[in-house]
């Protein structure tokens, strides 16, 4: 098991590919590593009998693999995305990244733990209940794809499949001490049920231990399809050939300010203060601003506004498909639905117009700057239940929801109480969703208390080669890979 688990995907592979191991053999050691450890984890809500796709040119061919249990679906399983109504439902087809994993010889054994519909930046849902963190099981792996990066943390999986619509790959990659980088809009497929995830804002990848192997999962999914909403500009040549190149001199900005959280946890600032200081010795020129490229204030709100409509619509789907009444899902799920039906159209397509805005003045950024480096989070991962509301809070939530008042609260302080404490640890993230530019965490600094904190790192749209060359460069100057959690072993 520990030389299962000192693999990376792109090792096991090669240890396939030159007949040292079957894919038999690393299915077994997955399984029993999954036995052994997911109890403490609730990482893996379901298991899949693995599709059969085998042949010898297949890039990860015998690689044990998990998807996300949202919006990653296997035709003949249901994919809940955490929702107690959907528990029950198969999909009917295959989405195109699992099929595109799947084509590339990964073995798909399980799905993974996620909060309902992605919707929070931890994975505590009353369907599975919470995810639990490798490095510490009271605290949070953070979410949505807190269930993959669990179980990449505890070595059931070198990489797993995960999401990212506000900060889901690199929230729970940063909280768990694991690498995840977020494409650029619309270099990932996202069919064939959808064309795009919540209006462009979403994007499938993956959760990974080694910088590498992001590069090479992400070759297997970048590639248009027919039924595409647009045509993305293509990469050159290879993820995987970036691995080991230099980035060059770079110029980034660090900033840590947040308009979200003006407080942020000492060690979320010195994480971001020790990433800078570690690549002014690598030779790239550091500045530090006081305060974010893009009015982040507004830009979370904004990102609130466009995912409580996404919320209403969810539910009203997954009602007119289920025959599910309101006790198929969470009273937090209910109450943001109300908050998205009773938002106006008139401030709904503004939000969805100011994401130019925030485009525009991040690439103004960008023009001069090659990458934004915050904390990943504004604070250590929080123990499990951190978040949940207060018990007379809780009954008056309920009490909107059965008078059907609930959409009034739009008009009172709670939007901006749920900014607060959606938002308030994850301030950083959504920008990166909102203007369809790539971003990354890199593990690089831990509590003393031995909690994971990452770095953030955002770049010009397309700029995934430079984050990959400097993701490698950090990893050869500041070695994660033999940093385990206790519960690895």
């Amino acid at each position: 098991m520990d030389e299962y688990t000192s693999y990376d995907a792109v090792g096991l592979a090669e240890l396939v590919r030159t007949d040292q191991v079957s894919p038999a053999e690393l299915l077994d050691a997955a399984l029993l590593r999954a036995e052994k450890v997911n109890p403490q984890l609730n990482a893996i809500v379901a298991d899949v009998e693995p599709p059969s796709s085998a042949a010898e040119n297949q890039p990860f061919r015998g690689v044990p693999f998990l998807i996300k249990d949202l919006h990653q679906d296997l035709a003949g399983y249901p994919t809940p995305g955490g929702c107690r109504a959907l528990a029950n439902t198969p999909a009917t087809t295959t989405s195109t990244v699992v099929q595109r994993w799947i084509d590339a010889g990964l073995v798909v054994f399980g799905k993974t733990n996620t909060p309902e519909f992605g919707a929070k930046g931890i994975t505590e849902s009353d369907l599975y209940g919470p995810a639990r963190n490798p490095w510490n099981t009271d605290h949070t792996p953070g979410g949505s794809s807190g269930g993959a990066a669990a179980a990449v943390a505890a070595g059931i999986v070198p990489a797993a499949g995960a999401s990212d619509g506000g900060g889901s790959i690199r929230i729970p990659a940063s909280a768990c001490g694991l690498f995840g980088l977020k494409p650029s809009r619309g270099l990932i497929p996202a069919g064939p049920e959808r064309a795009e995830g919540l209006g462009g804002t979403a994007t499938d990848g993956v959760i990974s231990r080694s910088v590498r192997d992001t590069a090479a999962l992400l070759d297997v999914l970048v590639g248009p399809t027919d039924d595409a909403p647009y045509l993305a500009a293509q990469p050159a040549g290879r993820f995987l050939d970036e691995i080991g190149r230099e980035p060059g001199r770079l110029r980034v900005a660090v900033c840590t300010a947040s308009a979200i959280n003006p407080d942020p946890h000492p060690e979320a600032v010195a994480a971001a203060q020790n990433a800078a200081t570690l690549l002014a010795e690598l030779g790239h020129d550091v500045v530090e601003l006081e305060q974010q490229p893009v009015d982040d204030a507004a830009l979370a709100a904004d990102f609130l506004t466009t995912w409580f409509v996404a919320c209403a619509q969810a539910v009203e789907d997954v009602k007119r498909a289920t025959g599910a009444g309101d006790a198929g899902f969470e009273p937090d799920t209910l109450l943001m639905a109300a908050i998205g039906r009773a938002t106006s159209p008139v401030v709904f397509a503004r939000a969805i117009e100011r994401r130019h805005e925030h485009t525009r003045r991040l690439a103004a950024f960008h023009a001069s700057t090659d990458l934004l480096l915050t904390p990943t989070t504004a604070m250590p991962p929080p123990r499990i239940g951190f978040f949940d509301i207060p018990a007379p809070l809780r009954a008056g939530q309920k009490a909107f929801l059965a008078t059907r008042t609930a959409g009034l609260l739009r008009h009172t302080g709670i939007v901006d109480r749920l900014i607060r404490e959606n938002l308030g640890w994850v301030p950083y993230t959504q920008l990166a969703n909102l203007t369809g530019r790539p971003a990354m965490t890199v593990p690089l600094h831990s509590t003393p208390d031995g909690l994971p904190i990452g770095v953030q790192f955002v770049g010009r749209l397309g700029a995934e080669p430079t984050l990959l060359r400097l993701a490698a460069q950090l990893e050869t100057a500041a070695p994660w890979a033999d940093r385990r959690p206790a519960l690895v072993g």
